[in-house]
């Protein structure tokens, strides 16, 4: 089994045996992460294959100043965010009911599937959806946020402070869930 070394190294050559390996070791990580971004698996997957395109096109940049899975990840999440960026459902205005209010709620978190949050994550709208993951789970700041996305970091802000009313919203009018996912969100 060759490592990420030598499979870098024959990806930079265009071997097609290296390029496999490397999408066999990496797709199912990726996957996850573009499911949370999309609003249904097959979305992510088209996103995913055009990911690894631009993985593969680009390989050659790859300087090593971070690891080779946390090169692909920017890349993958990138091409998420350009994803949406070029659909016109991605807007960052979208009514919300205001009287929602956002609570702190310090409850024990009761166990539940991974795939569940997906859901309630794919429920957001693209904006929203975005500007969560790149904050909430994926750990970016709003300064980096904006620059990403091309929009102000109050912007960024502010997006990011209704997308988790947009939740609570969900989860209120879905109480089944909302103890369920609740902390992990809020």
């Amino acid at each position: 089994m060759l490592d990420d070394k030598e499979i870098l190294e024959g990806c930079k050559n265009n071997d097609r045996k290296a390029q496999e390996l490397l999408y066999n070791k990496y797709a199912s990580l990726f996957l996850g992460v573009l499911c949370r971004y999309s609003k249904n698996r097959a979305e992510a997957e088209d996103i995913l294959q055009e990911a690894f395109v631009k993985i593969f096109r680009h390989i050659d940049q790859f300087r090593g100043d971070s690891s080779l899975y946390t090169w692909m990840r920017r890349v993958v999440v990138n091409t998420a965010i350009r994803h949406f960026q070029n659909n016109a459902d991605f807007q960052f205005n979208i009514p919300l009911d205001e009287n929602i209010e956002v609570k702190e709620k310090k409850e024990d978190i009761v166990e539940f599937a991974a795939e569940d949050i997906v859901k309630v994550l794919q429920k957001l709208p693209p904006g929203f959806r975005a500007i969560f993951n790149l904050h909430a789970i994926e750990g970016y700041k709003h300064k980096e946020i904006a620059t990403m996305l091309n929009i102000s970091e109050n912007t960024s802000r502010s997006q990011y402070i209704r997308a988790k009313k947009y939740l609570q919203n969900i989860f209120y009018k879905n109480s089944d869930i909302s103890d369920l996912v609740y902390m992990i969100i809020f």
